[in-house]
């Protein structure tokens, strides 16, 4: 299973970050890949005072270019994420198509980025997104794969009901910053495979120091064993995994995590 990591830049133009974002997707098809991953909030500037420009309905310009170039070329895309707009409400939601163009799976991050690190990042999603309910899997000819937006990643309890669910694995567009990304990134994305015993992969878009928000980048891809197969640096670039799902069962062969789980054990009792 071959995954594009497709780091890109994200400009102020809609029209032209989806055109440079089907662009890239025509070249990881090119380079034999079956998946293709776009970063959190590809269409628009990562800023709360340009998500509303940004932002359609379900069947908006971005979702309908990437759903008609999944047909044509035959490949899955993980539609990084899009502002959503929906009954008066806005969402960071992504989108997954399939080799035919039909929608795979929707995912509105659950999790909202609301942080205020003193000397670091402050940042409110809140002030204007709202957050999804649902956890979300989708199946393939690979078997079951998870999506989860960016900060949703933190949240053990999300992977590990994804990784449930058998997901082989779990699919992030991301937008850490230079806070976070630095501090937790590959970390995080090492902690969920090895916790879950599955692959992770995270897509960011590429780093814009002028940027309102600085992405940290760093696009990757990580094995059940925590070992990294791919990671970018800040530069735009389309990076490649190759994923050999069979690892997942020799993994879960030598350590049988799942299997030891003490069910009767893991819940809160008062005294």
């Amino acid at each position: 299973m071959r995954i594009a990591l497709i780091q890109m830049p994200v400009v102020p133009e809609k029209a032209l970050n989806v055109e440079t974002a089907c662009q890239k997707i025509r070249q990881a098809k090119a380079a034999g890949a079956d998946f293709a991953v776009l970063p959190e909030i590809f269409c628009c500037p990562y800023d709360n005072t340009c998500f509303h420009a940004g932002s359609e309905p379900d069947g908006g310009p971005a979702q309908t270019a990437l759903a008609a170039l999944a047909k044509e070329l035959g490949i899955y895309i993980v539609g990084g994420s899009v502002p959503e707009f929906c009954d008066g409400k806005l969402y960071n939601t992504s989108y997954v198509f399939g080799r035919d163009g039909s929608l795979l799976a929707k995912h509105r991050k659950i999790h909202l980025f609301d942080i205020d690190v003193p000397g670091g990042q402050h940042f409110m999603e809140s002030d204007t997104f709202a957050p999804g309910n649902s956890i979300t899997t989708f199946e393939t000819e690979f078997g079951t794969m998870g999506l989860c937006v960016c900060f949703d990643m933190r949240f053990e309890e999300l992977a590990r009901c994804m990784a449930l669910r058998g997901a082989c694995t779990i699919f992030v567009p991301a937008a850490f910053n230079m806070t976070t990304g630095p501090a937790h990134w590959e970390l995080l994305f090492r902690q969920r495979a090895v916790d879950n015993q599955c692959f992770t992969v995270g897509v960011a878009p590429a780093r814009n120091e002028s940027a309102s928000y600085v992405s940290y980048g760093n696009s990757i891809a990580v094995d059940p064993w925590g070992t990294v197969l791919c990671r970018a640096g800040a530069e735009e670039t389309t990076l490649y995994a190759d994923l050999d799902l069979a690892r997942i069962d020799a993994v879960r062969a030598q350590l049988p995590i799942f299997k030891g789980r003490r069910m009767d054990l893991y819940e809160i009792r008062e005294k």
